[in-house]
């Protein structure tokens, strides 16, 4: 049986999905594609989705991946590309057998995601697995608790670690097993609360110890100033660590610039923040799902953007920032290819509530979707960024490019930025500051006695501090080009 979701049901009979099979298996065109993706064949990707948040955003990237994929191939077939996040499942067996990909493309049965599914709570997981996206997850892939982890990182990472985390690393291993060449982790979590930040650390920290030589890149969702759960400052601090430490790439998000970039446009305050991080999700593995002229590896990202372990941290926009996260954004008026350059790198466009223009490029990736009208018009926007951003002297020439033909669902074109910029240090004075605040007092500092040593708060602001201090480094003027 075909997973499928509404609107994506790609195909109608065995005799259909055969006949379409042998046409398209008989087309030279798809022969010429197929021997390129044999030469390319990508590797695996794992998403561990971690708490309440995570498992959101991963249930809405999901969603948005299978109708993207439904979009540009409405025959209903499985290339090379979609193995990176799926496997092709016959379920006339018991248990299913997985499909080989015969020259590089075999016909849709049932897809099963690569991911794994933490949360202490049932609720959010439990939607998944009774919504329409059931068939693309397991029991096997998921662990859930009862009582949550209190909004209390200790809870979840010394409480909660260790009872889970044995159980934990056996799904993802059976994951990895099923992998021929395993790249890399997706972590998606939030920092605010307990399980996302607490657990999602542990999660980390044991995927250091035992898959060191995968990458790991995070996308934590930071909590704005009036969060409602009163601990995240606490809780975030001591995740923050955890990322410097353990994670090999992160793309922070603030809610507080998620919440600034709807109402920039956007009038709706119901409209959920986690469609906006789905499709940064969508648009940094695009070149991983879809050919491009100039595809992107995920490690590439690292290679290029990361020059030393610990300045690991990318400040990301998209552009158009909305018509490709909300459908009934897209009639506006569409943005013009050199719009598009212009405004990747504006504050309002960012997913962290900073300005990258006013402080100093270590790196930079322009990721786009879509086609130009040709080269040059490409190679010409990115010669105009470089007249406006400050580059550090030692990387004058640090530009990362990638091409993917296929555009969004709902724009002709987008642009991704991703920028390893001083301007990342906001958010962390900003964290320290409000931890500051909170631990001066000593609010709530009982609750997180009963599970760590509280000398953790202090390590965890060096920690921090110490991040800060070396981005601020890059910022004097003599190191500037």
């Amino acid at each position: 049986m075909l997973t499928t979701l509404a609107g994506c049901s790609w195909l109608l009979s065995t005799e259909a999905r055969e006949q379409t099979f042998q046409k398209r298996q008989s087309c030279l065109c798809l022969g010429l594609q197929l021997r390129n993706q044999q030469r390319n064949m990508p590797r695996e990707i794992i998403t561990i989705q971690c708490g309440q948040c995570g498992n959101q955003v991963g249930c809405k990237f999901w969603e948005l991946a299978l109708q993207e994929h439904a979009a540009f191939n409405p025959s209903g077939l499985f290339y090379y590309s979609m193995s990176s996040f799926f496997r092709n499942m016959d379920t006339r067996f018991e248990p299913p057998i997985e499909l080989p990909i015969r020259s590089g493309i075999s016909l849709i049965q049932s897809l099963e995601a690569r991911a794994v599914l933490v949360d202490m709570e049932e609720g959010v997981v439990n939607q998944l697995l009774k919504g329409p996206l059931s068939n693309l997850f397991k029991t096997k892939q998921c662990i859930t608790g009862i009582s949550g982890s209190g909004n209390n990182w200790a809870h979840g990472h010394d409480v909660y670690g260790p009872q889970y985390g044995e159980a934990i690393l056996e799904k993802i291993q059976s994951e990895a097993e099923k992998c021929e060449s395993l790249q890399n982790f997706n972590m998606l979590h939030s920092l605010g609360g307990g399980t996302g930040s607490g657990l999602g650390s542990y999660i980390m920290e044991a995927l250091n110890d035992n898959y060191s030589e995968v990458q790991c890149i995070s996308i934590p969702v930071f909590p704005s100033k009036d969060d409602d759960v009163v601990t995240s400052p606490y809780n975030s601090l001591l995740a923050v660590r955890s990322l410097i430490e353990y994670s090999d790439c992160v793309l922070p998000i603030e809610n507080q610039a998620l919440g600034d970039i709807l109402e920039w446009k956007w009038k709706n305050p119901k409209v959920l923040h986690y469609m906006i991080v789905a499709n940064l999700l969508l648009h940094l593995t695009s070149s991983v799902r879809f050919d491009g002229s100039l595809n992107v590896d995920l490690n590439e990202i690292t290679t290029n953007l990361v020059p030393s372990p610990k300045l690991h941290f990318l400040v990301s926009s998209m552009s158009p920032a909305l018509r490709t996260s909300f459908p009934s954004t897209a009639g506006q008026q569409s943005s013009t290819f050199n719009q598009l350059f212009a405004e990747a790198i504006l504050r309002k466009n960012q997913l962290i509530k900073a300005n990258p223009l006013a402080c100093t490029y270590l790196a930079s990736a322009f990721l786009l979707r879509g086609s130009p009208s040709n080269v040059s018009d490409l190679t010409h926007n990115i010669s105009l960024l470089r007249q406006r951003m400050k580059m550090v002297h030692w990387n004058p020439e640090g530009f990362k490019i990638g091409h993917c033909f296929r555009p969004p669902l709902h724009a002709p074109q987008a642009l991704l930025c991703l920028a390893n910029n001083t301007c990342i240090r906001s958010p962390f004075k900003r964290m320290k500051k409000a931890f500051k605040k909170l631990f001066r007092k000593r609010v709530y500092v009982h609750h997180y006695a009963e599970y760590m040593d509280l000398e953790m708060f202090k390590v965890a602001l060096g920690s921090l501090e110490d991040l800060i201090e070396e981005y601020e480094a890059y910022d004097n003027s003599k190191m500037l080009h």
